[in-house]
């Protein structure tokens, strides 16, 4: 006979569904369990019949001290993947939060900043320990740090508009090259609309960097959002193992385990090396707004307050390639963003990067990335 399980888990996140992934990973090696799953958000109340459930077995991202007491008292094990608290006696299984800490603060360090900051969601437990590890790992540097955190939900959160304001207002007083973590997507949006409405330019004079590597939220931001990848699917995998070995009686030998990010999904908003020439950077800026409808080295120095020699020179010296090269790196970085979000054909994609001729455009292609387009569209999507 099956298992009886209970999965209450939010579908409405990126980390929730891949959470899911790994649970159902599991599941597929074992085929062992008959699951309940409902479709929910992070906030949603575990549900009432919980209380009195008979069944054999609970993974919850949504653990409240009502759930804790009655499962205590039905003895039905449960493991915890929620993040937001403290750690508890509950069986546990999270993503290493001070670890993602480390990794964004790593990732920015090595884009040359000198200047940093971290905005975060206050009370909640998993933003303040990759806040608390961001800024360990900065200051291990004697950079400094600075901190804006404000309520996420509830009644202390403000509504969008007047939260929006708070963060500009925390931004007018940075002094910028600066290089932000935020404490998970969510947050690097809110910063990239605070900075475009302060024509603050992403990431030539503000980096941002998210967690979660939410693809669909990472690139509805404009410029799309560098994360930080937590692991999700293999905590997911590790909660049901965990919660197999407790519904087989064997009491689990690692009560809690931290599960390390993967690395980091670097996009546009942390894509630059850290300069404090305004002139360069604005340069800069504005190869990144224009290269894509067929932009020359000449038209950059027209609307840049820099001479060419000195563009040529500290564009080499800070990235390692000509802006003429820089133009054409921009080129097919966008091109490969269409091919991977698009089904629009090369030939197209081409026209919309600024190539007047195909042809020339798939053999710069094939020079810069090792492989043709075709290539590289199946390595994407190998099925």
């Amino acid at each position: 006979m099956k298992r009886h399980v209970a999965l209450i888990i939010e579908t409405s996140s990126g980390y929730g569904r891949d959470l899911l992934s790994g649970i159902v990973r599991y599941m597929r090696m074992h085929d062992e369990w008959s699951v309940f799953l409902e479709q929910r958000d992070l906030w949603k109340q575990p549900p009432s019949w919980l209380n009195a459930w008979q069944g054999h077995g609970v993974i919850s991202r949504a653990t409240t001290p009502k759930l804790v007491e009655a499962i205590q008292k039905n003895g039905v094990p449960l493991v915890e993947v929620t993040d937001r608290w403290g750690d508890g006696e509950l069986p546990q299984v999270r993503s290493d939060d001070d670890a993602i800490g480390r990794m964004g603060a790593e990732h920015l360090l090595e884009r040359g900043f000198r200047r940093f900051a971290f905005c975060g969601f206050s009370k909640e437990a998993w933003s303040e320990r990759r806040k608390q590890a961001f800024v360990r790992r900065v200051e291990q540097e004697n950079y400094p740090c600075s901190l804006y955190n404000s309520a996420w939900h509830g009644r202390a959160a403000r509504e969008w508009e007047a939260e929006q304001q708070h963060i500009m207002d925390w931004l007018r007083k940075l002094t910028t090259p600066i290089a932000i973590m935020t404490c998970n997507d969510v947050r690097g949006q809110h910063v990239i609309d605070a900075c475009s409405k302060l024509s603050l330019s992403v990431p030539e004079q503000v980096a941002v960097l998210g967690v979660d590597n939410d693809d669909l939220l990472c690139r509805i931001c404009s410029p799309p959002l560098s994360s930080v990848i937590p692991n999700a699917t293999a905590v997911g995998f590790k909660a049901a193992e965990m919660l197999d070995q407790l519904m087989n009686g064997q009491a689990s030998q690692v009560q809690s385990q931290w599960i390390k990010p993967v690395g980091v999904a670097t996009r546009q908003s942390t894509d630059v090396v850290a300069i404090d020439d305004r002139g360069v950077a604005a340069a800069l800026h504005y190869i990144r707004e224009h290269a894509c409808r067929g932009l020359s080295v000449d038209e950059v120095v027209r609307n840049s307050p820099v001479s060419r020699s000195t563009l040529e020179r500290q564009v080499r010296k800070f990235l390692g390639r000509t802006p003429q090269e820089e133009i054409r790196h921009v080129q097919i970085k966008r091109a490969k963003e269409l091919m991977l979000s698009t089904d629009l054909p090369a030939e197209q994609i081409a026209v919309l990067c600024g190539f007047d001729y195909p042809e020339y455009f798939y053999t710069l292609f094939k020079r810069v990335s090792g492989m043709t387009t075709t290539q590289f569209r199946k390595q994407a999507n190998p099925q």
